[in-house]
């Protein structure tokens, strides 16, 4: 599909879009009603080898906070949330499936805890703040819920923490995986944590005053010169053969964290009492019926999976692949795919019809796709 994105006041830019606009960008898509960069001036590959080796810089402004605030604030969040949040520390991160009452997904924040009554859910693509609104109004709880003025930058590759070192200082070293803290910028406080939406080593700087965007961008541009630092986007190859989830794409709110294989982030067997426990206990006992699982495939190297791919056994659908593109690393075409369970077990080798592709060989997958059991598999099928 070649047709443009039609801009419009209902669309939000970050505050780093001008400077994506400066900087060779040639497709936009929109995440939380809000513009994510998807493609500049090189092709999806040739940012896959670049974001292994060197160091790019990502407006990922489009992925908003939930600011919840107040006496109630852990309370409501493990009301929506079938994780235990108990031990979470001040200061660290924490991935959390958010589900409703029939237990399914709606979104799969981050979870970062700034003080014991203030918590950020670094959002998915879907109107949380809505939700939480309501049911924070609805239960009479006392907590502030609001959008606050945040928007994210993504730092990934590894170089990524000999720039940030050079702009924030050592002190960044010491941040663990999955941690954050604050550090100075143009005599502002900004936190920072260890995470990213890639394979990679990497950064996202919580930018809390939107009229230092630009300033960020070229700060770092600048510094990140040396070590090759291009303008990217979240990598579609990285993010499959690293087995990261794209809620909209690979789970929806059809689909449950049994599903999805968050069944570790379900504490079904504890007295914490949260939206969709029944459901989720139920499906539990009964065992679900689809499983989200990788898969590689052969024939032609096939561009991104724009629409569900069928998957076949014995001539029968079985799945659809949700996410897919050919890897060159592995020389074969990967996705992430949700498979109905009944056939997991009998399944040796499956058939793919991708889009204006034959009919061809494929095999489940574990995920990630770097782990070496998938390998002899993969070797099965690789053209």
């Amino acid at each position: 599909m070649s047709a443009s994105l039609q801009m419009s006041r209902r669309i939000r830019r970050t505050p780093y879009t001008a400077c994506v606009e400066k900087s060779g960008i040639t497709g936009f898509t929109v995440v939380n009603h809000t513009l994510l960069p998807k493609a500049f001036q090189h092709s999806v590959i040739e940012d896959y080898y670049h974001l292994k080796e060197y160091v790019q810089i990502w407006d990922v402004g489009c992925q908003r906070q939930v600011e919840i605030k107040g006496q109630d604030a852990e309370f409501l969040i493990q009301k929506i949330t079938p994780r235990d949040i108990s031990k979470t520390k001040i200061g660290q991160c924490l991935y959390i499936p958010l589900i409703n009452g029939e237990g399914k997904i709606i979104n799969d924040p981050i979870l970062l805890k700034l003080e014991n009554d203030h918590f950020w859910l670094s959002i998915a693509d879907s109107d949380i703040l809505l939700w939480v609104k309501g049911l924070s109004t609805g239960m009479g709880l006392n907590v502030k819920v609001e959008e606050p003025d945040v928007s994210p930058l993504a730092i990934q590759g590894p170089y990524s923490e000999d720039l940030m070192v050079e702009i924030f200082g050592n002190n960044i070293k010491k941040l663990k995986f999955f941690n954050f803290n604050y550090f100075d910028f143009n005599n502002t406080k900004q936190l920072i944590a260890k995470s990213g939406y890639s394979s990679q080593l990497g950064f996202e700087i919580y930018l809390n005053n939107s009229k230092l965007g630009e300033k960020l961008w070229d700060t770092i541009c600048s510094f990140g010169k040396k070590y090759n630092l291009r303008p990217g986007a979240p990598n579609l190859i990285d993010r499959i053969e690293a087995g990261l989830l794209s809620f909209g794409n690979d789970m929806t709110s059809e689909n449950s964290p049994l599903e999805c294989g968050f069944e570790k982030y379900c504490a079904l067997s504890s007295d914490i009492d949260f939206i969709g426990k029944a459901k989720l206990k139920s499906e539990k006992n009964i065992g679900p019926k689809l499983k989200l699982c990788g898969i590689a495939f052969g024939g032609e190297a096939q561009s991104a999976c724009t629409i569900p791919w069928p998957i076949y056994f014995n001539n029968l659908k079985i799945g659809e692949i949700t996410s897919g593109i050919y890897n060159p690393s592995l020389k074969v075409n990967t996705g992430i795919a949700l498979v109905m369970t009944e056939n997991l077990d009998k399944l040796s080798t499956v058939k793919v019809k991708a889009l204006n592709s034959k009919i061809t060989e494929g095999v489940i997958c574990s995920l990630p796709f770097t782990i070496s059991k998938n390998y002899e598999l993969i070797n099965q099928i690789r053209y």
